[in-house]
């Protein structure tokens, strides 16, 4: 049976934000923080050792796997935030065009600061993800 190695756990997602060492990397999590819970009314919890996730989500593979994950989230990594855009960008072509300075992967957002992207688009960006991912749990039926 397929078993995540990423899992939601009841780590202190305060004592991890303390160990970013860099204190602008770290301030900008914070605000992340406080922006992701607003957006999804989620309180954030550790998924792993270095994402911090709001919401849940239930789904199931093609191949009938069935899991769970995080609504919307991020992580600080040693070059860039990763911020977690579930649904991808392929919709967002919109948005991402006034978004700023940024690389992106399937589902996630490199960022190297806050700064450098216009955090009303982001906004609209995560609130629209996370949107989109409540109504495919919901049309999933899991």
């Amino acid at each position: 049976m397929y078993e995540p190695k990423t899992k939601q756990n009841d780590a202190s997602v305060a004592q991890f934000l303390e160990s970013v060492e860099d204190p602008e990397q770290r301030h900008d999590c914070e605000v992340l923080l406080l922006l992701m819970q607003e957006l999804t009314g989620e309180e954030p919890k550790m998924w792993g050792k270095a994402i911090i996730g709001f919401g849940h989500y239930d789904y199931k593979t093609r191949s009938g796997c069935r899991g769970g994950w995080f609504l919307t989230g991020f992580s600080p990594r040693k070059k860039s935030l990763s911020i977690h855009i579930m649904t991808g960008f392929d919709d967002y072509g919109h948005l991402m065009e006034k978004m700023g300075k940024y690389k992106n992967g399937v589902s996630c957002l490199y960022v190297k600061r806050l700064s450098d992207v216009d955090l009303d688009v982001l906004k609209k960006l995560i609130t629209l993800s996370v949107s989109e991912m409540r109504k495919r749990d919901h049309m999933a039926g899991c």
